[in-house]
């Protein structure tokens, strides 16, 4: 039977579940592991059994897979010196294991603010740690970042969404690097109002980042669309070059955009319109 549920709208696990084959999963340091977050606590924060990152073994297709899942409903996603660790160690064994004649494949489901506030250079260093290990894998197989929604994934981790080989989005997905309250607290609301949701969504949206090139597809919020893309593009293998590795094209992009003016959406188009240098 077709699964034509919410991606959206799942948890970080089942999120991990539904992108594996059935019957495949299995979870490592699983929240019976009981590995947390020793930071929280005595800041009058519960902390979660998993610390908000779930990484599962499996296969997709068959093949042997690992899928890291950010669960976006605790503490926003923020990644923690626990739950980076768990995300960094998986994609370096996932590499040791390519280096063994073990073709694993990687995916990534972003739901991420970016570093957790609380455990500061802890969870920078980690994140760090993630940027690291994406680029050592991505020599061997392609590793695919998905951001649904309703999180979004902005700071230090979306440097870590930008150095996977493909990028997956829905509409209601955002991918920026700083967040819209962060972007309004320093620059003012005239500069960017974080309650503008029209706004917010015209600049960091899903379909705003496909159009300007940014992501790779722009899909629905089913399950099976999810799934669909994910498997094209593991399909298409490692890139010829990776997007992160073109910068001899976006640096003089961005290097001719004129600051001076409010940004819209129409000028970010724009500004990425030309396509031959990607």
């Amino acid at each position: 039977m077709r699964d034509d549920r919410s991606f959206i709208e799942l948890k970080a696990r089942e999120r991990a579940r539904q992108l594996l084959d059935s019957g495949s999963f299995r979870e490592l340091l699983d929240p019976f592991a009981a590995i947390t977050s020793p930071w929280l606590s005595g800041q009058g924060i519960v902390p979660q059994a998993d610390d908000g990152m779930v990484v599962a073994k499996g296969t997709i297709n068959g093949q042997p897979a690992v899928v890291i899942a950010v669960e976006g409903a605790f503490q926003g996603g923020s990644m923690g010196e626990v739950s980076g660790a768990k995300m960094a160690a998986a994609l370096e064994l996932a590499a040791e294991d390519n280096r063994n004649g073990i073709a694993t494949q990687a995916v990534l489901c972003l739901e991420t603010g970016g570093v957790r506030l609380q455990e500061a250079n802890l969870g920078l260093a980690a994140i760090a740690d993630i940027h690291a290990a994406i680029v050592d894998l991505r020599r061997y197989t392609p590793v695919i970042g998905v951001i649904a929604g309703t999180v979004g994934c902005f700071g230090g981790m979306s440097i870590a969404a930008a150095l996977c080989s493909y990028l997956i989005v829905t509409r209601e997905a955002r991918l920026g690097l700083n967040g819209p309250q962060v972007i309004e607290q320093e620059a003012g609301i005239d500069e960017y109002d974080s309650r503008d949701r029209p706004f917010i969504w015209s600049m960091t949206g899903g379909e705003v980042r496909y159009q300007s090139g940014l992501v790779d597809a722009l899909v629905g919020d089913g399950i099976q669309a999810v799934k669909q893309a994910v498997n094209a593009a593991i399909a298409k293998g490692v890139p010829v070059q990776h997007r992160s590795d073109n910068y001899h094209y976006y640096l003089p992009l961005l290097q001719r955009f004129d600051t001076s003016k409010q940004a819209d959406a129409q000028q970010i188009q724009q500004l990425f319109a030309d396509k031959e240098g990607l």
